[in-house]
């Protein structure tokens, strides 16, 4: 099975313009993202509307494909710099290009879920635990997902789901799993090209979660479960306590 990794990047962040290109002790953080994903997929792919990350790629010997500045979310982008530089894949791997401490770990455990042929898409989760405190599982900004048979996505939410009868909610972590979702994605090719053409779901707008329109529409999700937790960085704060994080791991 053939695998190609593509990290959506653009410039124009409200919480944080020109995320991408922050410094990470050195290296421009798209950078660190690209090193981590090569570890484990050989193709790999920065997809930008922008000339300056365009440049930024090529200086440090990446492969980079243009795209329109008009995509709602990395999908969509996913899709045209496939259909541009795409050269028969079995799969199309979604990274976002704000997690420079992603494993290779991770992506490789979305990778497996393509070893069952009945797969059209896979995502990752990881279980919150008890340490994590009822705060960080009431969070709106990290959606939740239960998990089916086989750990198929059942449904997606910012709310906590499922709600646990009869149990105070300062014991609900004790009293079963909850998963968080992690916003990588992996799809098969033609499952790509077809879920970008669907027009946006009720669902979708109403949590603004675009994973809810292919639900919403029959497409089936496996999810990929992992213990390791990563970093997103969304605000310049993000990055303050990223580069804390290095400097304690280094």
């Amino acid at each position: 099975m053939k695998f190609i990794a593509i990290i959506p990047a653009r410039y124009a962040s409200t919480r944080f313009p020109g995320k991408p290109l922050a410094d990470m002790n050195g290296k421009p953080m798209i950078q660190r993202v690209y090193e981590q994903v090569k570890k484990c997929v050989d193709k790999v792919f920065v997809a930008t509307d922008d000339e300056r990350i365009c440049n930024a790629v090529t200086s440090f010997g990446g492969n980079v494909v243009m795209t329109s500045a008009n995509h709602k979310s990395g999908t969509d982008r996913c899709a045209e710099a496939y259909n541009a530089i795409g050269e028969g894949e079995d799969v199309v791997i979604n990274i976002q290009g704000d997690e420079p401490f992603i494993a290779p770990s991770q992506i490789e455990a979305i990778m497996e879920c393509f070893t069952d042929n009945s797969v059209q898409i896979a995502t990752l989760v990881k279980p919150f635990t008890e340490n994590d405190g009822i705060d960080a599982l009431m969070n709106p900004n990290s959606p939740k997902v239960v998990l089916g048979v086989d750990n198929q996505a059942l449904y997606f939410s910012r709310s906590v789901i499922p709600f646990v009868r009869g149990v105070d909610m300062n014991d609900w972590l004790k009293s079963r799993t909850f998963y968080k979702h992690i916003g990588m994605y992996a799809y098969r090719a033609e499952v790509l090209l077809e879920i970008t053409k669907l027009p946006q779901s009720e669902l979708e707008k109403t949590e603004s979660l675009e994973q809810l329109r292919w639900l919403e529409n029959g497409y089936k999700i496996k999810a990929g479960v992992t213990i390791q937790e990563t970093i997103g960085i969304d605000t310049p704060d993000d990055m303050q306590k990223a580069l804390e994080f290095m400097l304690r791991n280094s």
